[in-house]
């Protein structure tokens, strides 16, 4: 079955009244589009601009008539407030399901991980194969915040260098423990596990996202080890899971949240010879969350860089 897409592109006040129009002749009902703006960081984003409405119709013996009919409805609209021409498609149909499928691709992340959907085979067996299959929570592996922090994880596990020597030692051994604070999907809680570590906390304010962690936690074939819980900082340090200290704290988070886990205690989350890693940050607010940092003690290790986005590791 191959489908017509029609859609107008009109200001607000039309966009309902095309919708209804429309919506007489697409049964499978009629879809809006519009543009988001954001005032700072944490906006959550207010829609903008002029509005697509489209819909499809089902190309069959009655797909002239169909249109046509469609067409005149939209002349008498016309009557009342001036409108656009309708654009047509003709759109083939397909196994949607597969081809969104298709768009997702392994992700080679430093020297030793690669990140995958669940239904994709790892294309290097000698990589730490980490599936996390797309969801409604942030982090699956597409987006340089999460790529960069995986690549100081890694580093962290199988050592690096800082300020031109070595780790300490304490940091090169693979942390015992993790603690991830905003966990989304459970990516670098998962990963820890994966790269050594005996057991991770994941908390998240948000409980959806604790639920696609577990799920993507099963895919992966880990269990018990990763323990995941609605929380932040103040939950942890409250003492309301398993362990309030970790040798390794990562928080993939955007940068004024960052800041403001600073002060709700995020530093003490860290154990004296550790180390955090931070992500989540825009290259014009790093500095604020360095000094942020340096204002609980801690000192910059290593900065990574991917476009405009920036993560940091840090110690005591």
């Amino acid at each position: 079955m191959n489908w017509l897409e029609v859609s107008l592109t009109v200001n607000g006040e039309l966009a309902e009244a095309v919708a209804d129009v429309l919506a007489r002749f697409a049964y499978s009902g009629v879809m809006m589009e519009q543009g988001v703006k954001y005032t700072d960081d944490e906006d959550a984003g207010t829609p903008t601009g002029p509005i697509t409405v489209r819909a499809y119709l089902e190309i069959n013996d009655q797909i002239e008539e169909t249109r046509r009919k469609l067409e005149e409805s939209l002349y008498y609209l016309g009557m009342i407030q001036p409108l656009p021409a309708a654009a047509y498609q003709e759109i083939a149909d397909q196994n949607w399901m597969e081809a969104w499928k298709q768009h997702y691709q392994p992700i080679l992340i430093g020297e030793r991980l690669v990140v995958l959907p669940a239904w994709m085979d790892s294309p290097d067996p000698n990589r730490v194969a980490i599936k996390i299959d797309p969801g409604m929570a942030f982090g699956t592996g597409t987006h340089p915040t999460t790529q960069l922090c995986l690549e100081l994880m890694e580093e962290v596990f199988y050592g690096a260098t800082v300020d031109g020597g070595p780790l300490t030692e304490s940091v090169h051994r693979p942390p015992s423990t993790v603690i991830d604070v905003g966990c989304g999907s459970g990516i670098l809680s998962i990963a820890a596990i994966k790269l050594g570590a005996g057991s991770a906390l994941g908390v998240d304010i948000d409980a959806d996202s604790i639920l696609n962690a577990r799920e993507n936690a099963s895919a992966n074939q880990v269990g018990d080890e990763l323990i995941l819980g609605v929380g932040s900082v103040p939950e942890i340090l409250d003492g309301r899971f398993a362990f309030r200290k970790a040798p390794l704290v990562v928080a993939n988070i955007l940068a004024p949240v960052i800041i403001r886990l600073f002060e709700a205690g995020l530093a003490e989350l860290m154990e004296d010879r550790g180390a955090i890693i931070l992500s989540g940050i825009l290259q014009e607010q790093a500095q604020n969350v360095i000094e942020a940092a340096q204002a609980k003690g801690l000192r910059m290790n290593a900065r990574k860089q991917m476009g405009d986005w920036v993560a940091l590791r840090l110690s005591r």
